[in-house]
């Protein structure tokens, strides 16, 4: 888990800002609000949703639907919202497909854009945070490309599959809210074809992307950039950069320094979490720091930094242990696309924060994972690197591993365990998970995925779910970021800075 060279990381005073969502959600009513709507005619285009010919109830995420109010629809009203797509009351009128660009592996195409999904609704959780309903599957959009704008119900399990055990281990993550069967065969090169189709809609704090602002540098639009900005900062608000910073008032500086903030903690999520995202290219960067977009995903089998998760990655472009890199990269591109809105200097403090910042969580997240309380950046970044050394050499799966030490349990002499008997336990080691992983290794995923394409048996996808969400339960509350930690106060040693 290295990181990239950057430099200092300091302190800063309390501020408000928005959270991500943890995870046990609390129930609210449903509060629309169609926020994006004054930007609509530039960021998007009205679409309407395909009409599929049949639409069997898959999946609804009942936890997170009470938390935006609309935990009481009926079966009914659900598909007809979320397979039919009837507008939800007092909400966007219409789908709008986002406009973006963004480098694919590293290579710029500006031919992008919501080709098979859409904007569908936004509304205010408890904590008044903006959440957005997104689709994918949708149908075709101006930017299907000559796709057919659709989702393979595969593809759509996978999903499910993949939010609930990456909410579960604390990472920031979209949430799987719908998935409706649409009665559509459909042929993919990469499955056995012809298979079955669905539609998915996603709850998330926010669609905007890197690859929308590099859109409007491109196009030469900086007054809607601004306006952009500006709707970045309203919606997921977050603290002032650091007082020593460059242009600290400017706004695209103040936006620059909280995606970097946010996209250092996810990486380290994803990178202690043992997960492979597959597809780290900059239209799949949420401005709002959550991961989303799930394809060619993969847990670790083993401690392997450069495991692969997509079979067309033939370099290893967005390989396991690379993964900070490519976010820091990708951070560089949206500081790239705010030239215009402020100075190189300032842009560049910002991204140089992202090394230290991305160490402060890895830290932070690991000792979380292990059930200890953390000692300070030395010791924690020794504990760090005995475990990956002891996780190679036994070749044992990473979710087994924290598991089995979960609570500072030591079962063995070795450089890790020495360190780890030196850190307090935060919490009971319990047996239930010290001998099996809840990881969702491939050959898992295609056993589920097997009972439902071969005799329709979701038995096994729900109790899975189930026991994964337990699992969370059971790790609690997920660390947060540093800065949220100053705002209840904490001191500077509190953070592991």
């Amino acid at each position: 888990m290295q990181s990239p060279s950057t430099a200092r990381l300091d302190w800063r005073p309390p501020h408000a800002h928005y959270r991500l969502m943890r995870s046990e959600p609390q129930a609210s009513p449903y509060r629309p609000d169609p926020a994006i709507l004054p930007l609509a005619g530039w960021l998007g285009d009205p679409v309407e949703a395909a009409r599929f010919p049949d639409h069997t109830l898959r999946w609804r995420n009942d936890r997170w639907a009470a938390a935006v109010g609309l935990g009481d629809l009926t079966d009914a009203e659900w598909i007809a919202h979320f397979g039919e797509f009837v507008p939800l009351a007092d909400n966007l009128p219409g789908p709008l497909a986002l406009r973006y660009h963004g480098h694919q592996f590293r290579v710029y195409n500006p031919d992008l854009g919501d080709g098979r999904g859409f904007l569908f609704a936004q509304m205010r959780d408890a904590q008044g945070r903006l959440l957005d309903l997104g689709t994918k599957g949708s149908g075709q959009t101006p930017w299907s490309r000559a796709g057919d704008g659709r989702l393979t119900l595969k593809g759509a399990v996978r999903e499910i599959m993949a939010t609930e055990l990456l909410e579960a281990l604390g990472v920031p993550t979209s949430k799987t809210f719908s998935v409706i069967e649409t009665g559509e065969s459909l042929w993919r090169g990469d499955e056995p074809s012809p298979t079955r189709s669905a539609v998915l809609v996603r709850l998330g704090h926010g669609h905007i992307r890197f690859g929308s602002f590099q859109r409007l540098m491109v196009l030469e639009e900086p007054d809607h950039a601004a306006q952009l900005i500006d709707y970045c900062l309203a919606a997921f608000p977050g603290p002032p950069p650091p007082t020593d910073a460059p242009g600290r008032d400017e706004p695209a500086v103040r936006l620059l320094h909280q995606v970097v903030e946010r996209m250092a903690d996810l990486a380290a999520a994803w990178m202690v979490a043992g997960f492979v995202h597959g597809v780290l290219n900059t239209d799949n960067m949420a401005i709002s720091g959550e991961s989303f977009d799930y394809g060619p995903w993969r847990w670790l089998p083993k401690w392997d930094p450069g495991f692969t998760a997509a079979y067309f990655d033939h370099s290893g472009l967005y390989a396991f242990g690379r993964q900070p890199d490519a976010v820091r990269w990708n951070c560089v591109q949206l500081a790239i696309a705010l030239r215009a809105h402020a100075e190189t200097e300032a842009l560049v403090f910002a991204i140089d924060r992202f090394g230290p910042l991305y160490e402060a969580a890895l830290r932070r997240r690991f000792c979380w994972r292990l059930g200890v309380a953390p000692k300070g950046p030395g010791p924690d970044a020794a504990l760090i690197q005995a475990a990956e050394q002891a996780m190679t050499a036994s070749g044992e799966a990473p979710d087994i591993f924290f598991l089995r030490h979960r609570g500072g349990r030591t079962t063995g002499t070795d450089d890790f365990d020495t360190l780890l008997r030196g850190y307090a336990p935060t919490c009971a080691a319990d047996d239930r998970y010290a001998a099996a992983a809840p990881g969702l290794l491939i050959e898992e995923v295609e056993r589920i995925w097997s009972a439902i394409a071969e005799r329709d048996d979701w038995d096994e996808l729900h109790r899975r779910i189930e026991e994964i969400r337990e699992l969370g339960r059971y790790l609690g509350t997920p660390p947060e970021p540093v800065h949220w930690s100053f705002e209840r106060g904490a001191s500077a040693a509190d953070t592991g800075k």
